[in-house]
């Protein structure tokens, strides 16, 4: 009777609120991305030949958006597999890594703006701006969040016990990349 009241208690699980949060959040931003993405489409096939009429979209800088986000994608792995072994300094600068493109991302946007030239009083203005447009605070969403996230692994609240933040953030920006793959593809292939 002894040895049974020596035994420890049984530990529980980990909670991971803040992975099905962002899980869940993610789902919901994600969503409103693809009824943007189906409005656009819907609307581009019924305004035939006008659609975009009068704009020059080239697509050099949506190649290069489409990489710097795979690269991204990459580094921000690289992130989780680093906190996940306790190694702190790759942690730091994989995140750094990823903020810098998703940095050069948002550049790469406003320049293509300008090129484009694309006129909001155009059938296809206010709807090609709602959906680069929300997928670009999509990515700044995700930068800030990467970033909050950064300063609280320098804090020392994430390692191999803990990674949760870090996996939280990376599930928000690989569906930011992802949902980057379908506007490519819908905007700027398709045009």
């Amino acid at each position: 009777m002894a040895d049974a009241l020596a035994l420890p208690a049984p530990t529980q699980p980990r909670r991971r609120e803040l992975l099905f949060g962002t899980a869940f959040a993610t789902a919901g931003v994600v969503a409103v991305m693809a009824t943007l993405i189906g409005y656009y489409l819907a609307a581009r096939n019924a305004g035939g030949l006008e659609w975009l009429k009068g704009s020059h979209i080239p697509l050099t800088q949506p190649n290069m958006q489409a990489l710097t986000l795979a690269m991204s994608v990459v580094t921000m792995q690289w992130a989780v597999y680093s906190i996940t072994r306790d190694d702190r300094g790759h942690s730091y600068l994989a995140l750094g890594v990823t903020l810098l493109l998703g940095a050069a991302f948002v550049n790469q946007t406003t320049f293509l703006y300008k090129q484009a030239a694309v006129l909001l009083d155009s059938k296809a203005g206010p709807l090609f701006y709602a959906v680069t447009g929300g997928h670009l605070a999509m990515v700044i969403a995700g930068m800030i969040f990467i970033a909050l996230m950064a300063f609280r692994a320098l804090g020392g609240q994430f390692s191999s016990r803990q990674p949760d933040g870090i996996a939280a953030a990376a599930v928000f920006w690989y569906a930011s990349c992802a949902v980057y793959a379908v506007v490519w593809v819908a905007v700027y292939i398709m045009k």
